[in-house]
């Protein structure tokens, strides 16, 4: 397997392999971020920080339903202003290890959007990621902006105006038309996608005690249930731009990866894996995906990535 070339660079960001923690998986500190690192992710992605603490919603926040995970935790986090302090850790951590870093991050206003940015920058992540497309939350911030093109677009200009790093847009599945919303981040200036944040919300019911499971009631759905879903929509989003792309929801295993590099994703994030496989799961997805690829004869992800768009 030495002769295969796994990495892939993402808005001129280096990453070893394709695989990327997603946000909000083991993302909660600088000590668990490395962690992931070494156990050999390609990147990892940092939990969201919002302009202020939020406590997130009380327990049970997340529950296997039996054909993927539904959570609604609420976006908990301690605010961007100590969020600098955990991000500027978490990159002296993963410096030796040559692992990227991305910081994920929200806000209920468009200058919000800039005001945070501008803050996170300070701590010198490769690349963030613009949460736009959170469905745990719209019952307190209103409509995502993920679900408008202009709203989607909007961000995304106060973001780049307030800051010069590398802006990965994270868009939901939950839109009629999610090429529209793609052309209109890139063409605000998106230096990349990440696709697609969780499927719903959705409502699992206890049917014992006759009222829902979660305490928010309701919540995203993702694991291996979502997965056709994603890799539509990671299908139609390269169909539609040509920024980079990185394909989330359901991936499991390395075939998984496969499929969305098939649909032209550069990377592949990974979150409910872990919970089903543990934090190790980047290793062994890595020996699956060198598996396939040595088993049909390709020696770079270049050599199939896109090929569903062919034809």
């Amino acid at each position: 397997m030495s002769r295969l070339d796994l990495s892939v660079t993402i808005c001129g960001v280096l990453l070893k392999n394709p695989f990327v923690l997603a946000s909000g998986i083991l993302g909660t500190g600088a000590a668990i971020l490395e962690r992931v690192a070494r156990s050999g992710a390609g990147a990892v992605t940092a939990k969201s920080y919002g302009p202020g603490p939020r406590a997130g919603y009380p327990n049970p926040t997340v529950l296997d339903w039996g054909s993927g995970l539904i959570n609604a935790v609420g976006l908990p986090n301690p605010g961007v202003e100590v969020g600098v302090g955990e991000l500027l850790e978490t990159k002296e951590r993963l410096r030796p290890l040559g692992v990227p870093l991305i910081a994920s991050f929200f806000a209920d206003t468009v200058k919000g959007y800039g005001e945070v940015a501008r803050t996170i920058a300070q701590a010198g992540p490769d690349l963030l990621e613009i949460n736009i497309s959170c469905p745990n939350v719209e019952d307190e911030f209103g409509q995502p902006f993920a679900a408008d093109p202009r709203a989607a677009a909007q961000v995304t200009l106060e973001v780049k105006r307030a800051t010069s790093l590398p802006a990965i847009v994270k868009l939901s599945p939950n839109v009629a038309d999610i090429k529209a919303i793609a052309r209109a981040v890139e063409q605000a200036g998106a230096d990349a996608i990440s696709a697609i944040n969780t499927l719903g919300p959705g409502m699992v019911i206890d049917i014992e005690a006759g009222r829902p499971i979660l305490a928010h009631r309701v919540g995203g759905i993702s694991g291996p249930a979502i997965r056709p879903i994603a890799v539509r929509c990671v299908y139609d989003i390269c169909s539609a731009v040509s920024i980079p792309v990185i394909g989330i929801g359901g991936v499991l295993r390395g075939q998984d990866a496969v499929e969305m590099i098939m649909a032209g994703a550069s990377a592949v994030g990974i979150g409910s894996a872990v919970y089903y496989r543990g934090p190790g799961v980047f290793k062994r997805l890595e020996v699956e995906l060198s598996t396939y690829m040595e088993a049909h004869g390709y020696a770079r992800l270049a050599d199939f990535r896109g090929v569903a768009l062919e034809g």
